[in-house]
């Protein structure tokens, strides 16, 4: 039967929890791992691409990097996004460059099971103890601690919980945090193709006059991941569609900038949905990623903002000071309260546009186009709306 008493019980092994297990670890906490699927890592092909990827922002590479995961990323299998061009539904345009920035690239694109691949042997180095395939049966505290209690037989018991399960959590659930994520009545489509002209490095964006999004995000060599946040009907019909009309579809909606399309990995699609909580601590239960928010992939920082919590809780834990207790009001109380203003932030920037340009109506539609437009005109506003996805 499996047993453990830790400090710290990390429920989830997505990317959150793996990048916050091994920073709580070397912050002198005994940490346990738990995830109701395997945690093995997805052997890297280099002859194809992972659907899903992410823009990683330089505050993220520096956490990720602090724990050697970023160097153990190939080289070969990131891209550094140095600009980027979005269009409004009326032809506005805004464009931000890293250079202008001052800093080496806005993100840097790399692959989920790159990033997995990355961060697991730093969970074994820290001496994590992992615990999964495990599926969680019921999860109860008491006043000095908390007990996950697993499928077919098992507790772990612990002093702090963190639940890193997912926008779904079962682990917020389980603690009497209800919450129904919000729908934005929006599919994400995802797939990675191949252009026929280089992107440079650009990212390129366009709001759709039917209240879709359009990214295009660059990758190693002559390719580019899309993520299409388009109307659930207009979603279904995208993934319906054979390769080579996927291909045409997609390039004519960003006007063929990059010339012909070519298919390299089955399309997928995720529901999208706004997730704001009162809070995200509670007794001996701390919330980290999407389990504790959800933003519109708009701006892409979803993942960032979950490597800024585990950042905030794993920096909150290691200078506790004479607080011997990870799960102390104290100590959650101010790892809420550090990630509240940017979560908030950037929830009010995302759910704003998300909002501002699914209305309809030409007036409404002339105003943010003119908006858009002169914020392009004006590089300090630029640069103060730019800044909290660097972090």
């Amino acid at each position: 039967m499996t047993s453990g008493r830790f400090d710290v019980l990390i429920a989830g092994g997505g990317l959150v929890g793996l990048s916050l297990a091994p920073a709580l670890a070397h912050a002198g906490l005994s940490v346990a791992l738990a995830d109701r699927s395997t945690l093995e890592p997805v052997e890297s092909d280099p002859a194809t691409i992972d659907s899903r990827v992410y823009a990683i922002s330089p505050g993220s590479v520096a956490f990720l990097a602090a724990s050697g995961a970023w160097a153990r990323i190939p080289n070969a299998r990131i891209a550094a996004v140095e600009s980027m061009h979005v269009t409004g539904d009326r032809g506005a345009e805004l464009r931000f460059s890293a250079y202008e920035l001052g800093v080496r690239a806005l993100a840097w694109i790399a692959e989920e099971r790159e990033l997995r691949a990355a961060l697991l042997p730093g969970v074994a180095e820290a001496g994590v103890r992992v615990f999964a395939p495990r599926h969680f049966a019921a999860l109860g505290f008491a006043p000095e601690s908390a007990n996950l209690e697993l499928e077919g037989g098992g507790r772990l018991e612990a002093r702090l919980v963190v639940g890193a399960d997912g926008v779904r959590s079962w682990v917020r659930e389980a603690a009497g945090m209800h919450a129904e994520p919000r729908s934005y009545g929006q599919t994400a489509v995802v797939a990675n193709f191949a252009c026929e002209r280089p992107h440079r490095g650009c990212a390129r964006q366009w709001f759709r006059d039917d209240g879709g999004v359009l990214a295009w995000l660059p990758l190693p060599g002559r390719r580019v991941s899309i993520v299409w946040s388009a109307p659930e009907a207009q979603a279904t019909e995208l993934m319906t569609l054979e390769p080579r009309a996927l291909a045409e579809r997609v390039a004519a909606a960003g006007g063929r900038v990059l010339g012909d399309f070519e298919l390299v990995t089955p399309p997928a699609a995720f529901p999208l949905r706004f997730l704001r909580l009162p809070s995200t601590v509670a007794h001996r239960l701390a919330l980290v990623g999407d389990a504790a928010h959800g933003v519109h992939p708009l701006a892409g920082q979803g993942v960032n903002l979950g490597f800024g919590d585990a950042e905030a809780l794993s920096r909150t834990l290691a200078g506790r000071g004479p607080v011997a207790d990870p799960g102390a009001p104290i100590l959650l109380e101010r790892y809420a309260r550090h990630r509240s203003e940017p979560v908030l932030a950037m929830q009010a920037v995302t759910d704003g546009l998300a909002r501002l340009f699914g209305a309809r109506g030409a007036a409404v539609a002339l105003l943010r186009n003119a908006g858009l437009a002169a914020v392009d005109r004006l590089p300090l506003v630029k640069q103060a709306l730019a800044q909290p996805a660097l972090q």
